[in-house]
């Protein structure tokens, strides 16, 4: 059995500092969720106190959108899910994604996400054990320093949820449209296009309003207050053991790997009871005219595309009246032959 002096000569007072690196493995698996889980509280990992910033791993990008159902043009204002299709969407190619349940899904589809979600709830709930394991083993040494310090961790991650979840309440969302379908087409920067498919509900749930409200006085307070515990369980480090400091520098590390791995795994967006999840692989185009004309023979519509600046509305019309004359004159042809 081990113990307090099991490693000699080896000095980890610094150990505790892993915690203040400014990773954002936790705040982009809350963006990724959209909101927080109470189990996170066990999931520690450097970062801890960057949570409330994951409404900012959109990099400040909100892309313009046209609703091809109704010629409508606007902005997707979540930035959760622009996050989201920032990760699936590829440079010049049209990706297609579904909003809804996932008992929607295709059987292809149905399986991928299955599969990665195994891993992915694996690799989340590994972490959280560890945690448990971590506290257990300086339970029998008898390291209390390090133990103070993992849950001074676990009351910072503790209020940042509680935060998190505080904000992350279901908001404005624009009139219903039950039974009603969308088709949206959004164009991100470094010409990545994603198609959106689903009930307009359901579309509106993910990309409509706001996501995180700003943090009320208290609240910004209270997320100060978490960032301060994380700093103080830093500087307390050095005064556990050897082996309690290599068990939390252990655990802050293996943690983040595996949260890293979930969010790497993890093929689809979930918020508010909804799935967005890939369900036509990205479609590589030689021009963006080409995506444009293709979309717009699909749809028998083109003012969506006027309104994004894809087309000119001039061209256009000219193009089109330029087709109702040439097929006028093969009619006429025809007519003049069979008479």
């Amino acid at each position: 059995m081990f113990s307090l002096s099991s490693i000699t000569g080896i000095s980890l007072e610094s150990a505790g500092l892993v915690a203040l690196a400014d990773l954002k493995t936790i705040s982009r698996r809350t963006a990724l969720t959209g909101t927080a889980s109470p189990l996170d509280i066990l999931a520690l990992a450097p970062g801890i106190h960057t949570q409330q910033s994951a409404d900012e791993q959109n990099g400040g990008e909100l892309p313009i959108c046209g609703a091809m159902t109704t010629g409508y043009v606007f902005r997707v204002e979540n930035q959760a899910m622009v996050h989201y299709l920032q990760r699936v969407g590829k440079t010049g190619c049209l990706t297609g994604v579904t909003v809804g349940v996932k008992e929607d899904a295709n059987l292809a589809a149905d399986v991928f996400l299955r599969r990665n979600e195994i891993i992915s709830t694996a690799c989340y709930l590994a972490a959280c054990s560890l945690t448990i394991l971590v506290v257990v083993l300086l339970g029998i040494i008898r390291d209390w320093w390090a133990i103070g310090i993992i849950a001074t961790l676990m009351v910072a991650r503790l209020i940042n949820v509680v935060i998190i979840r505080r904000r992350a309440q279901k908001g404005w969302k624009g009139a219903p449209e039950p039974g009603v379908k969308g088709d949206l087409l959004v164009l991100l920067s470094q010409d990545r296009w994603i198609r959106i498919r689903g009930l307009v509900d359901d579309i509106k749930a993910v990309t409509a309003g706001q996501w995180l409200r700003d943090m009320t006085p208290i609240e910004d307070s209270l997320s100060s207050f978490a960032s301060l515990l994380v700093f103080i369980a830093a500087a307390l480090a050095g005064n556990s053991s050897t082996i309690g400091s290599l068990l939390t520098g252990a655990l802050l590390l293996i943690s983040v790997g595996l949260l890293g791995l979930c969010n790497m795994t993890m093929s689809e967006f979930r918020m508010y009871n909804r799935y967005v999840y890939v369900s036509e692989r990205p479609k590589k185009y030689g021009r963006r005219l080409e995506m444009v004309n293709e979309l717009i023979e699909e749809t028998d519509r083109h003012d969506w595309a006027v309104g994004m600046g894809l087309i000119l509305a001039k061209s256009r019309e000219e193009k089109q009246a330029a087709q109702a004359k040439s097929d006028m004159y093969i009619v006429g042809t025809i007519l003049d032959r069979t008479e």
